[in-house]
């Protein structure tokens, strides 16, 4: 497909808008990073008790143990204040509960009545009836 007039004609001029702009976004990027060539290079040190204040090294490490010891003192107050938690549950794998024989807080309520049906079915058939058939005795006594 050829090029149309007005198409070159814009791609030139925003050619033009790139050279323009170009010299704008590099004072403006000289600026900020505080290189100008206008200014000269020499800068000016001044004292550094004028800008901050000077502390000495044991001085700061002696506020930072003073600071934790005050810290540690405020936690042992709000430890006596705060209430007494029982320990982590003991969860059985096989049955899913716990010491209590409630089941987990995260499991779904759905989910608890499917296992409980599923447990059951497994207990009725682990379990012998009271009435037992011949056949079923016999195998008992060669059991044992």
């Amino acid at each position: 497909m050829a090029k149309s007039l007005r198409s070159k004609w814009k791609r030139k001029c925003r050619a033009i808008k790139r050279e323009r702009y170009a010299v704008k976004e590099l004072d403006r990027l000289k600026k900020t990073l505080g290189i100008d060539d206008n200014v000269s290079k020499d800068v000016e040190m001044t004292e550094i008790t004028e800008i901050a204040t000077v502390v000495d090294a044991k001085k700061v490490k002696e506020d930072v143990k003073a600071k934790q010891a005050k810290d540690a003192e405020s936690r042992i107050m709000t430890c006596e204040k705060q209430m007494e938690v029982e320990g982590a549950r003991i969860y059985n794998k096989k049955t899913l509960r716990d010491q209590y024989g409630n089941y987990p807080v995260w499991m779904n309520h759905r989910k608890i009545v499917k296992h409980k049906k599923g447990r059951a079915r497994t207990k009725k058939t682990g379990k012998i009836g009271k009435r037992l058939t011949r056949r079923q005795k016999k195998v008992i006594q060669k059991a044992k």
